[in-house]
């Protein structure tokens, strides 16, 4: 890998990183189509197994702090990600199964309902009542969706896990963000264990957009901190930079190039 194309697949896992510290996920949903048409991947399916390998190390490494701040229910991360990993195994087997283009077809259309939730807000900042009554089987069933969905993208699937765990175990927002980061790293590291057998995963690409990740995840969270009366317009910005990505996406699909 050259210095020029290590600078390129940096600069980007600095934007990834930076965008996920701000507005505090959406990051693993840049990293696709930036690794295909600013990095130069030319396989859709490399992509996405750099991409998930990338999501997964800079999860793990984001919830130590949450760890430390006691906003993570361990149990229940671990019920809801021993659930997702069956279904992100599932789902990225079925993922390495589609047309390429077929794919990112797809992801186009998942980034648009993903830009829809994150105009409409997030909710959960009342009582935390976790855990609800069968909070167990509610988690095991509803990470096996996410897990399954994420998958089959590729991707962390923060944006899935959050209203999953508030949903399914009773939790406010702060623990439910605390708790998916568990369960984002263990989906994006399922994923990316099953693209690396078929060897779909560029090591050098993801060593550099890894590093770049952990640099704009420090200047997101220092940008966060000084913007955070501002999040509400940020995730507004942010939507809409992922419907201008995601329609960008559809057309390539379209035209086939």
């Amino acid at each position: 890998m050259n210095a020029w194309l290590a600078l390129r697949a940096g600069g980007c896992g600095v934007v990834v990183g930076f965008a996920l510290a701000l507005v505090g996920g959406g990051g693993s949903i840049l990293a696709v189509p930036l690794l295909l048409y600013v990095v130069g991947v030319r396989d859709p399916h490399r992509a996405i197994g750099t991409s998930a390998l990338a999501v997964s190390l800079n999860a793990f490494a984001n919830l130590l702090p949450h760890a430390r701040l006691g906003h993570v229910y361990w149990r229940a991360a671990a019920t809801f990600a021993l659930a997702g990993v069956c279904g992100a195994w599932l789902g990225s087997t079925l993922g390495k199964a589609v047309d390429g283009r077929r794919l990112l077809a797809l992801f186009a259309l998942l980034m648009l309902v993903v830009a829809g939730f994150m105009l409409r807000g997030r909710r959960g900042d009342g009582v935390d009542r976790y855990p609800l009554p069968w909070s167990g089987p509610r988690l095991l069933g509803t990470g096996l969706v996410a897990g399954m969905l994420a998958g089959f993208f590729g991707i962390g699937g923060g944006f899935l896990i959050v209203p999953g765990l508030m949903l399914a175990g009773g939790m406010d927002i702060l623990h439910a963000i605390g708790t998916s980061l568990f369960a984002v790293g263990a989906f994006g590291l399922t994923a990316a264990i099953n693209y690396a057998l078929s060897g779909l995963i560029d090591w050098p690409l993801a060593a550099a957009f890894i590093a770049g990740g952990v640099a704009g995840g420090w200047l997101g969270a220092a940008a966060a901190t000084r913007l955070g009366r501002r999040r509400g317009a940020l995730q507004m910005v942010f939507a809409a930079v992922i419907v201008m990505v995601a329609l960008y996406m559809l057309a390539r699909a379209a035209s086939g190039r």
